[in-house]
């Protein structure tokens, strides 16, 4: 599989702006031979969005005008790309949509908003309530947005539910300045990025943001692991990027036959227990 990893400096509340950004590098990643481009967390809207954020929700869908040159352009090479998306209760929520073959294969909903520290996420946006694998036509895939993969449970149950490639969506402002050039927060994803390809002996594609907005710095290191947990691409920081990453699919078997962890992972036992955890914590609660 050829991926197209983005990284992008999307414009703070400017979609059509941002729109056109992405047709330019869908075209650029179509010409380089890619099957699927993937943009980063509210690539279509700038992140720091606050009292912004019901001005530019959209919904993925053919009727969508900022959708529907994105559906026709995925007739050609799989898209994926983040924004705001609002329902039918008008409630607004951070998302990624997996477009293919001029279709909506799947829409993530961002399950973890980060409210503390420089975030303020929760104040603007409902939180998504599902984490589901589904299927494309390279593998079963599954999709998360920043905050989510900071927690262990949703990039496990995504293996759970058969995902092999993990799409990682995010828009992570700098922080954590050290003697080493790289961001402490940087790192960090990386590291855990890793820890889960190892893991789950599955591919890692992780497509995250540059650049300057409302105060915040956007540091990049788009990154790539491979099922051995072995880093195959990162792109350099502070940098707008397009990155052409080949992902040799048939790792998966090489990797799984010499690491059988998905084959030994005990589903049974994980729910029985959590059932026991939750027993627990909730009668401590009652008491």
């Amino acid at each position: 599989m050829r991926l197209a990893l983005t990284q992008l400096n999307a414009t703070l509340g400017k979609v059509e702006k941002n729109l056109e950004k992405h047709l330019v590098y869908i075209e650029e990643a179509r010409s380089e031979g890619a099957e699927v481009i993937m943009f980063p967390e509210l690539s279509l809207t700038g992140y720091a969005l606050q009292d912004l954020t019901p001005t530019v929700s959209h919904h993925a869908s053919p009727d969508d005008p900022v959708f529907k040159p994105l559906l026709d352009a995925s007739k050609d090479i799989d898209v994926i790309v983040g924004f705001v998306e609002e329902d039918t209760r008008n409630r607004f929520y951070i998302a990624s949509a997996y477009l293919s073959s001029g279709k909506v294969a799947h829409v993530h909903r961002k399950v973890y908003l980060p409210t503390y520290g420089l975030f303020d996420e929760g104040r603007f946006f409902a939180l998504g309530d599902e984490v589901r694998a589904f299927d494309t036509r390279f593998g079963r895939a599954g999709m998360l947005i920043c905050e989510d993969f900071w927690h262990a449970s949703t990039p496990y149950l995504l293996w759970l539910d058969g995902a092999d490639l993990f799409f990682f969506l995010s828009a992570s402002p700098g922080r954590g300045l050290t003697s080493d050039p790289q961001l402490e927060n940087v790192r960090w994803v990386e590291h855990i990025n890793r820890a889960y390809a190892s893991l789950f002996t599955s591919y890692v594609f992780h497509s995250t943001r540059v650049g300057f907005e409302d105060g915040l710095s956007f540091a990049g290191g788009a990154s790539v692991f491979d099922p051995n947990g072995d880093m195959i691409a990162v792109a350099p920081y502070y940098e707008e990027r397009l990155m052409l990453v080949d992902a040799d699919l048939n790792q998966l078997h090489r990797t799984r036959s010499r690491l059988p962890l998905l084959r030994d992972e005990r589903t049974v036992l994980v729910q029985r227990e959590l059932e026991r955890v939750l027993t627990d914590q909730l009668r401590d609660n009652v008491r």
